[in-house]
């Protein structure tokens, strides 16, 4: 196996994702800093190679084929305030930084908006990507910028978040290979108590009305009991957290798709929906993908893939899957909600 520079590691992809599988890289080296991710990133490209950029792999789905170019390892780390108000503090955050330690520093050092993010799987790097979201938070409300390698003009620049293109789990960077993301820079708040509880289910757990406050560490050991009850905290011995967390998104439908979903549902209860800017409404996939039979666990014991027995938007590695039985999975609970209720739970790997 040869190597651009950096250090190398061994070929295999399927040990650096979360669902623990896929193929070979033909190439796979590790950028410690964001210098190194930049000189290897550009000469992966002046060699013709695709480049894959992967850090802690919990938002990814390799095929078992593998990836024919260069995988780069992301493992820069660092957290640093590079600015300090009575009112507010930027705290910069290497890309490769396990994001899960970073929500855990900040609420150790007092500072809110991101507590309710805690034991989300992944690299802080990979956040602004998906605008990840959680129990009422999501990255874009406090990201400041972002600070990203752009392969087109080969120059590093810091995007400001309006320029992100911020949307439900989506941003600019989502499947645009153009940018690099090397640091992020979030606009974070002095406090002991954390903000407003928006989510009904963490308030219940809690004991608190929506819209209030609690202290930090409480509301992020909530969070993680909560995830942690659904296998989304991560542990090797638990083969539910063996998983890309949620794989399907909630739909978000217009207001005709809203009225037939109302319509072709009667009898089975009304289907949980959040209406948004726009007359849309955002709707539990997990709920449509349960009404049409595909339960926890599905397809039942003893199989090499299956929705997590606990949490049914998560599908998972049993030990022995692969990449191809997953896609057929979903293949089938996709076509299977659609089949049903005319609704397609969105996903990003799924053709």
């Amino acid at each position: 196996m040869s190597t651009v520079a950096g250090s190398t590691v061994p070929s295999s992809l399927a040990p650096h994702t979360t669902l623990r599988l896929g193929g070979s890289a033909k190439r796979l080296v590790s950028a410690e800093n964001a210098d190194e991710l930049v000189d290897l990133t550009k000469a992966a490209s002046r060699s013709g190679d695709p480049v894959l950029l992967l850090a802690g792999g919990s938002n990814v789905v390799i095929g078992d084929a593998g990836f024919a170019g260069t995988a780069i390892l992301v493992r820069s780390r660092g957290v640093e305030v590079i600015s300090r108000r009575p009112d507010q503090l930027i705290v910069r955050v290497q890309a490769g930084h396990p994001w899960d330690e970073f929500v855990a520093e900040t609420v150790e050092s007092g500072w809110s908006g991101v507590e309710c993010l805690s034991g989300i799987p992944g690299s802080s790097g990979a956040t602004p990507i998906q605008n990840v979201g959680a129990y009422g938070q999501d990255v874009s409300e406090t990201i400041s910028s972002v600070t990203v390698y752009d392969r087109a003009e080969g120059v590093v620049l810091d995007m400001p978040a309006a320029d992100c293109g911020f949307g439900y789990r989506a941003s600019i960077f989502k499947h645009n290979e153009r940018f690099v993301v090397l640091s992020v820079d979030f606009r974070l708040r002095p406090a002991t108590q954390s903000g407003p509880v928006r989510y009904a289910e963490l308030a219940r757990t809690l004991g608190v009305a929506q819209g209030d406050r609690v202290p930090l560490a409480a509301a992020r050991e909530s969070v993680l009991t909560l995830r942690a009850g659904k296998g989304m905290v991560l542990d090797s011995e638990d083969r539910d957290t063996w998983s890309v967390g949620s794989f399907f998104t909630n739909p978000v439908l217009d207001a005709a798709a809203w009225e037939h979903l109302r319509a072709v549902t009667t009898g089975i209860g009304e289907p949980p929906g959040w209406p948004a800017d726009g007359g849309v409404v955002k709707v539990s996939a997990a709920w449509l993908i349960d009404r049409a039979g595909f339960g926890k666990g599905h397809p039942g014991a003893d199989v090499p893939v299956s929705i997590s027995t606990k949490h049914t938007l998560a599908l998972t590695n049993r030990g022995s899957g692969t990449t191809e039985q997953l896609l057929t999975l979903a293949r089938e609970i996709r076509d299977g909600v659609r089949d049903r209720f005319g609704v397609v739970p969105p996903n990003s790997w799924v053709q």
